[in-house]
């Protein structure tokens, strides 16, 4: 980030800064950045613009409280546009909304990677309280072993129409896969990659 190739001139010194949250990546808003704006999100590690109504730096969450955390920051191919990554504390919109595009800022995808580092945590660093940890404990055939028993439950669930109790049953499922999968030292990615040269080899 500290090597920013920006083209200030092009756009009389204020450059668009799209807001991107890092986790979902939901969009968040549009602000305008000159340099002392820049250097500021980047000193402070809060998202920081240059308000063109207030003719002043403003930190975005410096009334609200709901602060922009800065993770990155790149310059698209014209050098004159920003993308911002960054963590929001709080809704972003000043009407209350997560977004100013009135979008709610969640991704299911993003909890799916932190509970494989959970998992993978579990693995690595066991403690006698954690469930998974046992599962490792006690090889893979036991967790192999929960799989077949989570994916029976699920095929009798969904023979009913009770809802609760079938995603019940799905997300135990799902958790067991995702411990099978660090049991035998696979990624997830890797079974991505096989969905992915599936479709893309479908005549």
């Amino acid at each position: 980030m500290d090597s920013l190739k920006i083209d200030f001139q092009k756009v009389s010194g204020l450059v668009p800064a799209i807001i991107q949250d890092e986790k979902s990546n939901k969009v968040l808003m549009l602000g305008y950045m000159n340099q002392e704006a820049i250097d500021q999100t980047m000193a402070t590690k809060k998202v920081t613009f240059f308000s063109r109504t207030k003719n002043r730096l403003w930190t975005k969450g410096e009334t609200s409280g709901n602060f922009l955390e800065l993770k990155s920051i790149t310059v698209d191919c014209d050098n004159d546009t920003l993308l911002i990554k960054a963590l929001a504390s709080g809704p972003v919109c000043h009407t209350g909304e997560d977004t100013c595009f009135a979008e709610k800022n969640r991704s299911y995808t993003f909890f799916i990677d932190e509970l494989r580092a959970i998992i993978k945590d579990r693995k690595n660093n066991p403690n006698d309280k954690s469930y998974t940890a046992s599962l490792f404990a006690k090889g893979i055939n036991k967790v192999a072993q929960k799989v077949g028993e989570e994916a029976v439950e699920i095929v009798i669930e969904s023979k009913d129409d009770n809802k609760e109790l079938f995603l019940g049953e799905a997300a135990d499922l799902l958790f067991h896969y995702l411990v099978l999968l660090e049991a035998k030292g696979y990624e997830l990615d890797e079974v991505m990659n096989v969905l992915i040269e599936r479709h893309q080899n479908k005549s």
